[in-house]
């Protein structure tokens, strides 16, 4: 990890709510004839929806008017405006208003047949409204998952396409945990809101035309309650987005601790630290806690405050309604029908309210996922590759500058060749340069001036894949996947044949131990090489990398997890095969690497000596010095 990198390390400043939404929504668009379709069923649905309240208010007229006409039995034979105008005589004006506007026969009671008539076309109209529904959530259910599959599907193709430095300075719970959790977050946010706020949004349009269509007046009046509303969502939900920000910024640091205190947990127990890791948990947990709590709470203020102006609006549209009754200008079964939309009016906003911690939440999730997708790439490979052979393996470094910060230089104009089939060693002190002069030729990293050529071609020249695949690499810390041993080590060729396998393995002396297996070269282990030792794990590795028969060998102090007796077979496996392959050596016991061709001793990113083993022992400055310090602690030791 470069100096600087960790899990404290800044984060970029979240984006704003309405951009990171319309972006997220935009990831819709390689579906829309599916969402175009959805938007259709959840019009259709609501149609049916919004004209159910207003044909069941006709029912409820016919029973009015039935029970109304029964009471006017004394009157029988008369016609109903003959009814009004003897009300009226009396000085009855109110119930002859009343009844003018009703639809009565007096002495006739309730038509049920009339009843049952609308009574089924209101069923029918709900049967479709909730067919229509069930299509568009079973169509939503596939442009989510799709989209989701392909957010997650780029993302996985970003973390490839980004440069080391990024792993570097970005704690690895944390990165896990944008393309794992946020990226389910905001599957479950897509899922649960979208179809909502689609009807939800078409809801209160069908609505409102059915309110004014009914009575401008109490359309007026169910509106008062609607830019309050509006006010009290927004507020609520400006003050809960930074919540819901931290939270999921602190969920990765959660995740980080965690998966770093798993990793390390036996130097953690060694060293008697769990007092410590724990105290930093709970403190991190604790931070989780509180983001999350805050969110939740402002968030669900929303509900209970539009429920609340609902239930005004409910009153004064009733009680309105019933005078509007009483004097004639509208009828029971519209001011029912009326009701019942008032209430429904408020159920979307109630809805979009309940809806807007998770609508935050998601979008809190989709800016951390954009913040991986927008990060800077490493550079492109070239459109057309020099198409020279690279299979000799003379590498040289001409005048290579590098620096992971720009204030503080690692590697300053540094030449070395390294000639085919000489094994070359890369000694000298901790941060001297060594590990990152074999990232460089890997082209993790880019240089930041001068050259690296291999058989005279310029490695930015190259692909990387064809860059890599000439080069077999084994490092200090193994990994190993969960497999048998034989896929591990297949790892290297997935095309090698049994025989290739097993030459690979009897020449890295893993044939030896692996018989002595319950299941042979069948021997499952998982990630963490569970069932080998350390060393057996890196003769693994090792039989991995022979297995690619590459033209450049890297071993970055590839002995250090073996023992004596293992460390002297390696050295013989690695004499036999680096026949005719350039090998780099970074080691730091000098005694492992006497017979290299070259011995290359770096200080503070510069070579500062360089020759065979014992001509620089005759020159008596740096490499005698760390020779002599190894074998003059080795003989204090003892």
């Amino acid at each position: 990890m470069r100096p600087g990198a960790g899990p404290g390390a800044p984060e970029a400043k979240p984006k704003s709510f309405g951009p990171s939404l319309k972006r997220l929504l935009r990831r819709l668009a390689p579906e829309k004839f599916y969402v175009g379709l959805i938007v259709t069923l959840v019009i259709a649905s609501v149609v049916l929806n919004t004209l159910g309240p207003y044909i069941l208010g006709k029912a409820t007229n016919i029973v009015f008017d039935g029970l109304v006409g029964k009471q006017l039995t004394p009157y029988t034979g008369m016609s109903k405006d003959e009814v009004v105008e003897t009300l009226r005589a009396r000085g009855e004006g109110t119930l002859a208003d009343m009844l003018g506007a009703m639809d009565v026969v007096p002495g006739v009671g309730v038509d049920f047949s009339a009843v049952g008539r609308v009574l089924m076309l209101v069923l029918a109209l709900y049967i479709g409204a909730a067919v229509f529904s069930w299509l568009q959530g079973y169509l939503l259910n596939i442009v989510i998952n799709t989209t989701v599959k392909r957010l997650r599907g780029e993302v996985e193709d970003k973390i490839h396409r980004l440069p080391l430095r990024y792993f570097d300075s970005s704690p690895r719970g944390d990165v896990l945990s944008r393309v794992t959790n946020d990226v389910d977050n905001v599957s479950q946010t897509l899922q649960q809101t979208m179809s909502q706020l689609l009807t939800s949004l078409f809801s209160v349009i069908g609505i409102l035309i059915m309110m004014f269509w009914i009575s401008p007046l109490l359309a007026v009046i169910a509106l008062l309650t609607v830019p309050a509303a509006v006010v009290v969502t927004a507020q609520i939900a400006k003050r809960s987005k930074p919540h819901f920000v931290n939270q999921w910024k602190y969920t990765g640091m959660v995740n980080a601790q965690v998966e770093e205190a798993y990793t390390g947990h036996e130097v953690v127990t060694a060293f008697g630290r769990n007092r410590e890791v724990g105290e930093e948990f709970d403190k991190r947990n604790q931070d989780l806690y509180d983001a999350s709590f805050k969110a939740q709470f402002i968030s669900g203020l929303i509900m209970p405050a539009i429920m609340f102006l609902g239930n005004i609006n409910f009153v004064l549209v009733a009680l309105v309604g019933g005078l509007r009754v009483a004097t004639g200008h509208i009828s029971l079964g519209e001011v029912q029908a009326f009701i019942q939309y008032s209430r429904q009016f408020s159920q979307p906003l109630t809805q979009i309210g309940a809806m807007a911690n998770l609508l935050q939440s998601g979008v809190a999730s989709a800016e951390r996922i954009f913040e991986i997708l927008d990060a800077q790439e490493q550079s492109p490979d070239p459109a057309v590759e020099n198409a020279r052979p690279v299979d000799r393996g003379r590498v040289e470094f001409e005048a290579v500058s590098f620096r992971y910060e720009p204030e503080k230089p690692v590697i300053e104009r540094l030449s070395l060749v390294a000639e085919p089939g000489h094994v070359v060693a890369i000694v000298g002190p901790t941060g001297a340069g060594k590990t990152t002069l074999v990232n460089l030729l890997m082209r993790f990293y880019e240089l930041d001036a001068g050259t690296i050529t291999i058989d005279d071609v310029d490695i930015t020249e190259m692909t990387r894949d064809h860059l890599r695949s000439r080069i077999g690499m084994v490092l200090q810390d193994t990994w190993l996947f969960k497999g048998t041993i034989r896929e591990n080590i297949a790892y290297g060729d997935p095309d090698a044949s049994e025989e290739d396998i097993l030459a690979a393995a009897r020449a890295a002396y893993v044939d030896r131990f692996v018989h002595a297996l319950p299941d042979g070269y069948d021997t499952v282990i998982d990630e963490e090489g569970s069932g080998v030792s350390a060393g057996e794990k890196q003769l693994i590795t090792i039989a991995r990398a022979f297995l690619a028969k590459p033209s450049i060998l890297i071993l970055d102090e590839a002995t250090s997890s073996v023992d004596t007796r293992t460390e002297l077979l390696v050295q013989h496996a690695t004499a036999a095969l680096r026949r005719d392959r350039t090998s780099f050596v970074i080691a730091h016991r000098l005694s492992t690497i006497r017979d290299a061709d070259l011995i290359v001793v770096m200080e503070s990113g510069r070579i500062v000596e360089h020759g065979n083993h014992e001509r620089l022992l005759a020159e008596r400055g740096a490499y005698y010095r760390l020779y002599n310090s190894q074998f003059a602690a080795a003989a204090s030791d003892a």
